[in-house]
């Protein structure tokens, strides 16, 4: 049966004032996917990258037609179900991120994309830690797996992301450089774990890392930054160093001479959600491993903002102007 549902859809890429608050008509289930009735939305970079044009929603979604839902990640309960799905029933909490059209109160989904959601993990919690949590645990166990005592730089250090890897590699036993843009954001990130932090308006970043690990330089970075950040980030790297690059906020990272690489023994990774969360059983066994740590206190979800879904615009603008801290989610 056909039912209507709010939500925000673009016609074409562009700024916020693109994003259209609207009825869609969603109809049933097909064979292999369930009804959600979403009760939280995360709020991720990603969603502004596909707004602008900067990624291709092709890429991430190739059956997907204009005009667009947007929308990465969400949380809610499973409303109906198509006749062959089995491992999920009526009633079931679930999450789910790196599947576009999660920016709506309803959503048609394929089963094999959802992940059981623990009692003890919370809607809200859920929507703002499943995209960003699953990327920090491939950042810190896939793409270079951090150990105690390596000096670990991260950029972003008091957004989602940011924070999960901070108090992530703390927990490991690293030495935890953050980088962010005010006093009050360095403030913030040390209650999560940064040992340091570096103020990017105030300092020179290559001298500050150097002084902070007696010019040794750090073992990984963690960059979501992009263009901005790069080239330094590769001045700083330790022998056998690694810079991950997992985001571009500040724009698409420039061609680099790679000889600069050459003497240090170092490298460059990209990192991307969407490989690691392909395979169910990976995706599931990840997701395991990130709700324990939630649950155990070890990683704390700390939720500073809050929007409707129909002041999705405003959300963009602030996430984009850096003018968030921790999380954000999206209410329907």
């Amino acid at each position: 049966m056909e039912i209507i549902g709010k939500a925000v859809r673009i016609y074409e890429t562009g700024g916020p004032k693109v994003l259209k608050y609207e009825d869609v008509s969603f109809d049933r289930p097909k064979k292999d996917q369930v009804r959600l009735k979403h009760h939280a939305i995360g709020l991720n970079f990603i969603d502004i990258n596909m707004r602008n044009g900067a990624y291709n929603l092709k890429a991430f979604s190739p059956d997907a037609q204009a005009p667009y839902i947007l929308g990465m990640e969400a949380s809610g309960e499973i409303e109906s179900i198509g006749e062959d799905v089995v491992d999920f029933k009526v009633g079931d909490r679930v999450t789910h991120c790196m599947n576009l059209g999660a920016y709506s109160e309803i959503m048609n989904i394929a089963a094999d994309r959802l992940i059981l959601l623990p009692s003890d993990i919370s809607y809200e919690i859920a929507a703002a830690s499943t995209l960003q949590g699953l990327t920090a645990h491939y950042l810190v166990n896939a793409l270079w797996k951090v150990k105690k005592s390596h000096n670990v730089l991260i950029h972003s250090a008091a957004g989602g992301v940011g924070l999960l890897l901070c108090q992530w590699a703390k927990y490991i036993g690293a030495n935890v450089i953050g980088v962010v843009s005010t006093e009050e954001k360095s403030d913030y990130a040390k209650k999560f774990g940064c040992d340091h932090t570096i103020i990017s308006s105030k300092e020179n970043f290559v001298e500050r890392v150097k002084a902070l690990t007696g010019g040794r330089g750090v073992d990984v970075i963690y960059d979501a930054v992009g263009k901005d950040t790069f080239l330094d980030g590769v001045a700083c790297l330790a022998p056998r160093g690694r810079l991950v690059s997992y985001g571009v906020s500040s724009g698409p990272i420039e061609s680099f001479n790679i000889n600069l690489l050459r003497p240090l023994s170092a490298s460059v990774a990209c990192g991307g959600l969407l490989t690691f969360t392909k395979d169910s059983t990976e995706r599931s066994k990840n997701a395991s491993e990130l709700h324990e740590l939630i649950a155990k206190g070890i990683l704390k979800v700390e939720i500073n903002q809050r929007y409707h879904l129909n002041e999705v615009d405003k959300a963009h603008t602030e996430l984009s102007g850096r003018m968030t801290s921790g999380s954000s989610i999206i209410l329907p």
